[in-house]
């Protein structure tokens, strides 16, 4: 928890679908992708208690390019001095993937970031096994300083696109079940390459968009449709509450460009 601002802040990505060579789509380069989101953190002075990627971090097929999805982490922990913390999600290798960081023993666990408990989950399956939530009612049996933010992949509802309507984690019922009472703040979760805030039981989920391609919602009631649009999402904690905001890679040109006053930017600043 940022002492000067009282917020804490994590930088919310997803969906990478990184390859072994040449780019997905004959676009996408999704680890270079990553690397823009530390280049604009920087340069925009935001300063992350944490980085979480929710999910299909290769493209499927793609096992050989996990080294460098580590090295791309480690690059991105370095420059913003901030843990990076990875879940898998259905295009994920579960054997070759126990070459990123956090992953060597298993894909689900907790991490203490500023007093807030971070916990990764692995639905890559489209469930969460019967372990995990035993593993998972066992951890949050006893509360963490500032709360607990849950990432995995699949979210526990349904995506209002038609053809992902039941995209959604398939036991979503049994994992909320054991959130139920808990001092969970938030669930983090990936998957359906659009962003979308929806409430469960009362907690807050937050669907982050995707740094791969943005699936738009006039494909039609039988069809995807992936565009160039890269986005990843803010996320931020405060004491009274939590929020979230969609940030864009790409930068249409502005209609209009204006300058704000010192105190306005004091006012402003990003934890």
């Amino acid at each position: 928890m940022s002492r000067r601002t009282g917020r804490f802040t994590l930088l919310h990505v997803s969906d990478l679908h990184a390859t072994e060579s040449g780019l997905l789509y004959d676009a996408v380069d999704g680890l270079g992708r990553l690397e823009r989101v530390g280049d604009y953190a920087l340069a925009t002075g935001i300063t992350p208690e944490a980085v979480v990627i929710t999910g299909d971090l290769i493209e499927r097929g793609n096992a050989g390019a996990y080294a460098a999805v580590a090295r791309a982490c480690d690059r991105l922990q370095d420059r913003l001095a901030a843990p990076v913390l990875t879940v898998l999600g259905n295009h994920d290798d579960p054997i070759a993937a126990h070459a990123l960081p956090g992953h060597a023993r298993a894909h689900f666990g907790a991490h203490l970031v500023d007093g807030v408990r971070v916990v990764r989950l692995d639905s890559r399956t489209g469930r969460i096994d019967a372990d995990q939530l035993e593993w998972l009612a066992s951890e949050l049996a006893a509360p963490a300083e500032r709360g607990t933010v849950v990432a995995l992949h699949h979210a526990p509802l349904g995506s209002p696109l038609p053809a992902l309507r039941r995209q959604g984690l398939r036991n979503a019922e049994e994992l909320l079940h054991v959130l139920d009472g808990s001092d969970v703040r938030a669930i983090l979760a990936g998957h359906f390459h659009h962003g979308l805030t929806a409430s469960m039981h009362g907690i807050p989920i937050f669907v982050g968009p995707s740094l791969a391609y943005h699936q738009v919602m006039n494909a039609g009631p039988d069809a995807v449709a992936g565009h160039d649009s890269p986005m990843f999402s803010l996320v931020q904690f405060t004491s009274e509450g939590v929020s979230a905001s969609t940030i864009a890679l790409h930068s249409p040109e502005p209609l209009f460009t204006q300058s704000i006053t010192r105190s306005a930017q004091k006012a402003t600043h990003v934890s």
